[in-house]
């Protein structure tokens, strides 16, 4: 074989190649920006935003096994009575900030930042340097 014909059969063999690595390439960017976009959430229409400090000493005069759900219940109807709306919906962030200690020790005090988004619905942030 000459050096043209090995040339020749390691481009077609390149080609053959190429062509499925490039439609699966195409594919998983297209699926990637849809999975990203519900989860931002500057893309919410903000009405209204406001922050803070919800104190949770109640939950501490709860059993030791039922404080952190106590917690995120005490959390939501402090955001009710703040918002003046029925339709409240916690982050994981904030979530994820009360269970930090297990169910036995949430925190005494959390920030939060509460967004009224057009629709009456209210989602619960973890502030952002606040």
């Amino acid at each position: 074989m000459s050096k043209e014909e090995v040339n020749n059969t390691v481009n077609e063999e390149d080609n053959i190649k190429e062509e499925p690595v490039e439609a699966e390439q195409v594919e998983e960017p297209v699926e990637a920006e849809e999975e990203e976009a519900p989860e931002i959430e500057e893309e919410i229409e903000i009405v209204d935003e406001k922050f803070y400090t919800v104190n949770l000493r109640d939950v501490w005069m709860a059993p030791r096994i039922k404080r952190a759900p106590k917690a995120v219940k005490i959390v939501k109807e402090f955001v009710k009575r703040r918002m003046k709306v029925d339709d409240v919906k916690i982050s994981n962030a904030v979530n994820e900030e009360i269970w930090k200690r297990s169910i036995k020790k949430p925190p005494r005090k959390i920030k939060i930042r509460a967004v009224k988004d057009k629709e009456g619905q209210v989602i619960v942030f973890h502030p952002k340097g606040a």
